[in-house]
């Protein structure tokens, strides 16, 4: 009797064990199923984006996390993540942005993405003249307005160094003590009526005059909305910019809105992960603002 209830216990326990075996194949193919899925959200759909630089300050702020569309304007190799296709020119359900957009040009030369704004479409001729864009021979509408405010964020680096020490000269400080940053500030509004802030601080910087260079057709003209300090369509590949106009297929997506931005403050204690949110950014939106015609302009 004894026996026979030993080999039942066995045969249950090697049952047991049989059933706990762990079907790595399926655990892996689940796995990469899931990345895959994830991969094609990203090049299909939307992806998350990361600001590095000043460059489209005051619009966006060092910090900034937004998402990126990536169907506006079709997709081509560019939508890719990681830039895992070969680059062509070829387009699937191609189409035009609009003046004012937000877009992410992939670098002519290097596997790098950008973000800028476009200014100028194909078919159009633009110059800039010390900052004025010149649209077809007529300047877009440009005026000052007050200055933005921009927090004195001490802890916010850019390649290991102070990411608006371009701005000390405008440093200003309120009776608290909270300091912040006033850089001339101007309102440009393109042809459609999309309108948008502008900082232009530095006289006689050498991509304050461009051009003419007419766009060609398949192509747009983007520059940076801090236009002291962004290596755009106006600079050469040399000086890391964008060498002119960008064909098309080098837009990788549409800038829609900001998530959260952090002031870099974070640290890995997790108490500074909420103290370091800029709760006044989230959620806005980076589709350009379209301003009312006037009579006037509208003749």
């Amino acid at each position: 009797m004894t026996e026979a209830t030993t080999v039942t216990d066995t045969s249950i326990k090697t049952d047991e064990t049989a059933e706990e075996k762990v079907n790595w194949f399926a655990e892996l193919r689940g796995l990469l199923l899931m990345l895959l899925a994830v991969l094609a959200f990203h090049s299909l759909v939307a992806k998350p984006f990361y600001i590095p630089s000043t460059s489209m300050m005051p619009t966006l702020h060092v910090g900034d996390r937004l998402v990126v569309s990536k169907y506006p304007y079709g997709w081509s190799w560019a939508s890719a993540s990681f830039h895992l296709l070969p680059r062509g020119e070829w387009r699937v359900l191609g189409s035009t942005p609009e003046y004012g957009d937000i877009v992410i040009p992939v670098h002519p030369v290097r596997d790098e993405d950008y973000i800028k704004r476009v200014v100028a479409l194909p078919g159009d001729t633009i110059e800039v003249r010390e900052g004025q864009i010149i649209l077809n021979g007529e300047a877009i509408k440009r005026e000052v307005v007050p200055a933005v405010r921009i927090p004195f964020e001490e802890e916010l680096l850019c390649d290991d160094r102070p990411c608006l020490t371009a701005f000390e000269p405008y440093r200003a400080r309120e009776a608290s003590g909270a300091q912040f940053y006033e850089p001339p500030t101007y309102r440009e509004t393109l042809p459609n009526g999309a309108t948008y802030l502008t900082i232009d601080h530095i006289e006689g910087q050498p991509h304050d005059n461009f051009g003419p260079l007419m766009i060609p057709e398949g192509a747009v003209f983007v520059m940076g909305d801090n236009r002291d300090h962004s290596a755009d369509s106006r600079a050469t590949i040399p000086q890391r910019g964008l060498g002119g106009a960008i064909p098309l297929e080098n837009i990788g997506g549409r800038a829609e809105f900001i998530t959260f931005s952090l002031d870099g403050s974070t640290t890995w204690n997790p108490g500074s992960w909420w103290s370091s949110l800029r709760g006044d950014r989230a959620w806005t939106t980076l589709r350009p603002a379209i301003a009312e015609r006037s009579a006037a302009d509208s003749e």
